[in-house]
């Protein structure tokens, strides 16, 4: 049931339980006793960066402080935590599925589902998305498992972006273990693909999940080895547009991890790379291997890179800059691809 507890309250009974003061603590995160102070009442609000820092320095995970999963608050939808048992239940017999009554139904109507699925993630609509995800994977296993020869490899493919789904719906509902579960089927059915791209975007998501985790030397360096394997097997002048997504959206997560730990002149280098990636595949937004890589999500990292560096003041200058109407502020097209 929810108490009503701000981030501020659980910071401050995760001190206690340490039993730190704020100086303490603050020695700890190299900020100054009266920022723990404004971050415990509430007069600061802390970025992710912060909030793993504190985590870390509380030996807690960050969901202590963020007080996930949400139950019965804003945060919450409710419909969607009823799906995730069957969830749970799903991915432990990933490779031993439950008997079905009629056989699966054909490989293009899950695909069309799975496509759907998609669509609903990437919008956030995770209310209508949970309720299809049982039936599609269940489905979608007894055709990688035991379907025609012709079907187990794109079986997997899709099976592999359900996961992806999965992966998404538990991380926003708080359902850490759930969501790393997740990632560890993406992978599995991933390397049954016989797809190297959809491995690439498997090893990219776990690295998220490492970045999420504020485990950033080893983010970076999964992230490097993608890129360098991705460019063995695809030498620059020979990338498809669905490999430049891909590399693109891996050089994006990279000035991520960088904004994160405070580089901003990292960052900001793998923005530009970044650019001429999204140049040599025609400048377009581009929803391949469901990466969204392109301008606009370019325009969003950079934003967000120099809120996590603290730069908020050229962040706004750089919204308005970008803005069509004089003296208004960009936002992302609603329909960017």
């Amino acid at each position: 049931m929810s108490e009503n507890l701000t981030l501020g309250d659980r910071l401050r009974v995760a001190r206690r339980t340490r039993k730190l003061s704020a100086a303490q603590l603050a020695q700890k995160i190299a900020v100054s006793p009266s920022y723990v102070q404004k971050l415990e009442s509430g007069a600061r609000k802390a970025s992710p960066s912060l909030v793993l820092a504190l985590a870390k320095a509380l030996r807690f995970g960050p969901e202590v402080l963020t007080g996930q999963p949400y139950y019965g608050e804003p945060e919450a939808e409710d419909g969607v935590h009823a799906v995730i048992p069957e969830l749970r239940r799903l991915l432990l017999c990933y490779d031993s599925p439950d008997d079905l009554e009629i056989a699966p139904r054909a490989l293009p109507v899950l695909a069309s589902e799975v496509d759907q699925v998609a669509a609903l993630r990437r919008d956030a609509r995770y209310a209508p998305m949970g309720p299809l995800l049982p039936p599609i994977i269940t489905e979608l296993t007894h055709v990688a498992l035991g379907g025609d020869n012709g079907d187990r490899a794109k079986a997997f493919w899709h099976l592999a972006r359900a996961y992806r789904a999965v992966n998404s719906l538990a991380h926003k509902m708080g359902h850490h273990d759930l969501s790393n579960t997740a990632l560890e089927r993406v992978r599995w059915a991933a390397d049954r693909s016989g797809d190297p791209l959809l491995q690439f975007t498997a090893g990219y998501l776990v690295a998220g999940a490492m970045l999420r985790q504020g485990a950033y030397t080893p983010a970076r360096r999964k992230l490097l080895g993608l890129r360098t394997e991705l460019e063995r097997l695809q030498p620059e002048r020979s990338f498809s547009e669905d490999a430049l997504a891909v590399d693109g959206a891996l050089l994006l997560k990279l000035a991520v991890l960088e904004a994160r730990e405070n580089n901003a002149d990292r960052a900001d280098d793998y923005l530009r790379e970044a650019e001429q990636v999204a140049a040599m595949a025609g400048n377009r937004d581009s929803l391949a291997y469901e990466m969204s890589f392109g301008p606009t999500n370019i325009r969003i990292h950079e934003v967000h890179a120099m809120i996590d560096t603290g730069d908020t003041e050229q962040a706004l200058a750089r919204l308005t800059e970008w803005s069509s109407v004089p003296g208004g502020e960009w936002a992302p097209p609603s329909t960017p691809v």
